[in-house]
């Protein structure tokens, strides 16, 4: 085994080099924060501003009490969506909402109940759909966030101008490459993450980090209804991912590697991830949804890039 510099194994040197660049991402998060505490009380200007887009997230549990401060992250970017709207999932939600929730929708933030005859049962969902049901008709692009990251400055121009030059496509943060097996799709634990900008049909964007759906694609989800609700009710990107190949509207990485930004302290006692990914849920979806045909699109698109 070839020795990394200092006479460490280079395994054990990449472990080491790993958990401190995780480290360091903590205290950066630790930091931002704090600091996002801090705008939270301070600020008075608005949230919103002229950028061509709408932001719309949802947020639920013990995680309304720190959405705020993924709020304020959006905020303070260089450029500020017209319109940022918080579904929640009900009226008792709305009325229960923390002090800090309170200050953003005085700056301009829409908090908005995603049902109002009892709990919603869009789940995750809901950071998109109730908004999409309730536009007779899309002219306007739709951006998604998560509830429990902090998104740097450039995170909403960095989409605003993937979309302004792709305005037909999917643009996104993190894409990672849908693998086949067979006539099957390939374990979601599995797939490759995008390293370049390119339009592939195995390309798929991940939620958490940011996407940008233009229009057509938000007009093909109001179509498509609610059939989300028997096929993958706990997986949005899933359900996503499918809607846009079906409809024929290209993914696209908007950088040549894929972004994680930092996540809130302490708001991950819901994660979707733990059933999603850990217990297997994201692959009973995709096997209930993806045809014969859909996987021959998705091989034929992996392979080439595995050959490129």
């Amino acid at each position: 085994m070839t020795p990394a510099p200092g006479g460490l194994p280079a395994t054990a040197h990449r472990r080491i080099v790993r958990r401190a660049r995780k480290a360091a991402k903590r205290v950066r998060a630790a930091c931002a924060l704090a600091y996002l505490r801090g705008r939270n009380l301070l600020a008075r200007g608005p949230l919103t501003g002229s950028a061509g887009v709408v932001v719309s997230l949802t947020s639920h549990g013990d995680r309304i009490r720190t959405v705020a401060f993924g709020i304020e992250s959006i905020a303070r970017g260089t450029v500020r969506p017209e319109r940022l709207i918080l579904w929640l999932d009900s009226p008792e939600d709305i009325q229960g909402c923390p002090a800090s929730l309170r200050r953003l929708e005085r700056r301009g933030l829409e908090i908005r109940a995603a049902s109002n005859d009892g709990p919603s049962t869009f789940g995750p969902h809901t950071k998109y759909y109730p908004y999409v049901s309730s536009v007779p008709r899309h002219t306007v692009p739709l951006v998604t966030a998560d509830d429990d990251i902090l998104y740097p400055p450039t995170w909403l121009a960095l989409l605003v101008d993937a979309g302004e030059r792709h305005p037909d496509t999917v643009s996104a943060h993190w894409v990672s490459i849908m693998g086949t097996a067979g006539d099957t799709v390939a374990g979601y634990a599995t797939w490759a993450r995008a390293r370049d900008t390119a339009v592939r049909a195995a390309n798929f964007a991940v939620g958490v980090s940011g996407v940008l759906y233009p229009p057509a694609m938000l007009e093909e989800l109001r179509l498509r209804g609610e059939g989300f609700l028997q096929s993958c009710p706990r997986a949005d990107d899933i359900w996503l991912k499918w809607v846009a190949q079906r409809a024929g509207i290209p993914v696209r990485q908007i950088g040549p590697v894929p972004r994680h930004f930092p996540i809130i302290p302490g708001s991950q006692g819901q994660a979707l991830m733990r059933t999603n990914v850990g217990e297997n849920h994201n692959d009973h979806c995709i096997r209930g949804l993806f045809s014969a045909g859909d996987v021959a699109a998705l091989g034929a698109s992996a392979a080439s890039h595995q050959l490129n």
